[in-house]
C-alpha cells in the first residue's frame, strides 16, 4: 500500500508530541513529589538556587527545569539564567488547594507504565485487574487529582442544584458516599453541613483505613463513618442523599448497585451521581479528554470491572444515555443532567 507522505508525516508529528508527553509526565511527577514546583513557586531562581532550596542535586535538577522549560511547565529568562512559574502554571503544580491544581494526574499517567505488566497479563487473560491489585499511586493519585474539583463543586454548585436535599441535610439528614475512597468528599459534606451524618463505603481497606484518618485529622469524626462495604451491600436505608463519584463505571454490576441504593433511599432521597464527561456515540469522544479516559479506562476502570464480575462493563466514556439506563432499569422514576462541568455528567436520579 502506497504511503501518502503527507499523512505520514502529520502522524510522526502527532507521535512526537506524544512520545515527549509520555516522557515529561515522569518529570512532572517527580517535581511534585519532591516539592520542586512547590520550591520554584517562591520567585525567579536559577537552578543552583532551587536545588539549594529543595535539597536536590544541582546537576538533575538543571536538566529538569530545562525539561519544565521545554514543555511550557515553567518559564526561563536567559538573560539572568533564572526560572519561574507563572501564576497559572503555579495555580495547577504547586498549590494543592487550588481547584485547578492538577500535578496529582501524572500519578495517574505514570501508574499506566508501572503496572503495565499487571494489565498485559489481564489482556492475555480473563481481563481482570481489581481496583486494590494496583500500585498505591492509583489510590493517592485519584485522590489528589479529583479533590480539588470536589472542592470547588461539591457542597457549592452540585448538592444545592439538588432537589432540596440541601435543606434536609442543613436540618440535620444522612449521607452515603459510595466508593468513597480516601474520604474527600465524605468529609467535604460532613464541614459543610454539621447537622448531618454522612457514612462513606468502598470495598478497598487501605482507603478506608485512609479516610478514617483523614477524618479524624479533619474534626468530623463524630459525625462520619467509613466501612468497609460494596456498592450492591452497604448498610444502612432512609438516606436522604446517596452519593457515586467518578466509580459507577468501575463497578462490576451497576444496574445492581443502583438497585441497591435506591431501596437504601429514603422515599424522597435523591441519588447523585458523577461520572466522567463523554458524549453518547463512540465517535464523538475521539478528543484529547476522550483519550485521556479511554486509557485509564483500558488500564485501570473497565479490569476493575471484569474482576468483580461484569459481563459488559460500562467504561469511563459510557455517557450520558447508558447512565440514565442504568437508573432507569433500577426503578428510578426520573433522572436528569443537575448541574454542568466540562469534566464531569452531574445526574441527579429520583426514585
Amino acid at each position: 500500500m502506497a504511503l501518502d507522505q503527507k499523512k505520514l508525516q502529520a502522524f510522526l508529528e502527532t507521535f512526537a508530541r506524544d512520545l515527549g508527553a509520555t516522557m515529561h509526565a515522569a518529570t512532572v511527577a517527580l517535581g511534585d513529589e519532591l516539592g520542586l514546583y512547590r520550591a520554584l513557586a517562591a520567585g525567579p531562581q536559577t537552578a543552583a538556587e532551587l536545588a539549594d532550596r529543595a535539597d536536590c542535586h544541582p546537576r538533575l535538577v538543571e536538566e529538569w527545569l530545562n525539561a519544565q522549560a521545554a514543555g511550557a511547565y515553567c518559564e526561563y529568562e536567559p538573560a539572568t539564567e533564572r526560572y519561574s512559574l507563572t501564576a497559572e502554571q503555579a495555580a495547577c503544580l504547586a498549590d494543592e488547594a487550588s481547584p485547578t491544581f492538577v500535578a496529582g494526574g501524572m500519578q495517574l499517567a505514570n501508574l499506566a507504565h508501572r503496572d503495565l505488566e499487571l494489565v498485559r497479563s489481564a489482556f492475555e487473560g480473563d481481563g481482570a485487574v481489581g481496583w486494590h491489585e494496583h500500585h498505591d499511586d492509583l489510590f493517592s493519585g485519584t485522590d489528589r487529582f479529583f479533590s480539588p474539583r470536589y472542592a470547588a463543586n461539591l457542597v457549592d454548585v452540585w448538592i444545592p442544584a439538588l432537589d432540596g436535599v440541601e435543606d434536609r441535610l442543613r436540618a440535620g439528614g444522612s449521607a452515603a458516599d459510595i466508593g468513597c475512597g480516601y474520604g474527600a468528599t465524605t468529609i467535604l459534606m460532613a464541614r459543610a453541613y454539621p447537622a448531618s451524618t454522612f457514612h462513606g463505603f468502598d470495598y478497598h481497606a487501605e482507603s478506608v483505613e485512609a479516610a478514617r484518618k483523614a477524618a479524624s485529622e479533619a474534626g468530623v469524626s463524630d459525625r462520619v463513618t467509613f466501612e468497609i462495604a460494596g456498592a450492591g451491600d452497604f448498610p444502612g436505608t432512609d438516606y436522604d442523599l446517596v452519593c457515586v463519584f467518578n466509580a459507577l463505571h468501575e463497578f462490576g454490576d451497576p444496574p445492581g448497585a443502583a438497585r441497591h441504593i435506591r431501596n437504601a433511599l429514603a422515599p424522597d432521597g435523591r441519588w447523585l451521581l458523577v461520572e466522567p464527561y463523554s458524549q453518547d456515540r463512540v465517535e464523538d469522544n475521539f478528543t484529547d479528554l476522550g483519550r485521556s479516559f479511554y486509557s485509564i479506562s483500558t488500564l485501570v476502570c473497565v479490569p476493575n470491572a471484569l474482576s468483580q464480575g461484569a459481563t459488559r462493563a460500562l467504561g469511563a466514556q459510557a455517557g450520558e444515555a447508558a447512565l440514565r439506563q442504568v437508573a432507569t432499569e433500577a426503578g428510578f422514576k426520573q433522572v436528569r443532567r443537575s448541574a454542568e462541568h466540562p469534566l464531569n455528567l452531574v445526574l441527579e436520579a429520583t426514585p
